[in-house]
């Protein structure tokens, strides 16, 4: 897939499903706890410095932000769950627009596949494993990216892995990739998983 990142914009933040759009391209879909790192990644894989913004309040946005890349591509941020300070009222809202994402998408079969952020330094959280079960229960393809790796050393790194495997995905094969923001560490391995998934359609 021969994309010009240049070629970028934000599309529209939907904060319901009437507002997402409705042209026929791949949407890759990123998902996540607050603070996980999830805009620091999109604009690292964008080569922005400030394309998705970062919340100064984690866990405020609940709106679904499509962002446009060259009209071939649509890289779609979910608002990041679990934060425990939000209302219960932002949290079902953010229920509301999350769930309408996958169940009321008009383009649902165009998702090809969901980036499932995971924080290195901590490990998949109750939620994260809460969503990766239901992605898998689902049928939806994901891949797991554990952010913020330029923290870990490699003894770190490979613990982190091999606990993924041996507790979560010790009967399937999902990818892992390990990201930094900070060097670019993994940028294009995850740019080639997106790729690969677009390509396949």
């Amino acid at each position: 897939m021969k994309i010009n990142l240049n070629q970028t914009n934000l599309k529209i933040s939907a904060g319901c499903v009437k507002q997402f759009p409705r042209d026929p391209v791949p949407q890759i879909a990123f998902s996540g706890r607050s603070n996980v790192g999830k805009s620091s990644l999109i604009n690292c894989l964008l080569g922005r410095k400030s394309l998705a913004r970062v919340s100064a309040t984690p866990g405020k946005t609940v709106t679904v932000n499509f962002y446009d890349v060259d009209r071939k591509l649509y890289l779609v941020d979910l608002p990041g769950y679990g934060y425990a300070k939000r209302s219960r009222d932002n949290q079902r809202v953010w229920s509301e627009v999350t769930d309408s994402y996958f169940s009321a998408n008009p383009n649902r079969d165009l998702l090809r596949l969901v980036i499932q952020l995971v924080d290195s330094r901590v490990g998949p959280t109750d939620d994260d494993t809460m969503m990766m079960q239901w992605m898998l229960d689902s049928g939806i393809p994901f891949v797991v990216v554990a952010t913020k790796t330029d923290k870990l050393k490699k003894t770190e790194k490979e613990a982190f892995l091999k606990d993924l495997k041996d507790n979560f995905f010790h009967d399937v094969e999902i990818p892992v990739v390990l990201f930094s923001s900070v060097t670019g560490d993994g940028r294009q391995a995850l740019w080639d998983i997106i790729s690969d998934a677009v390509d396949k359609t």
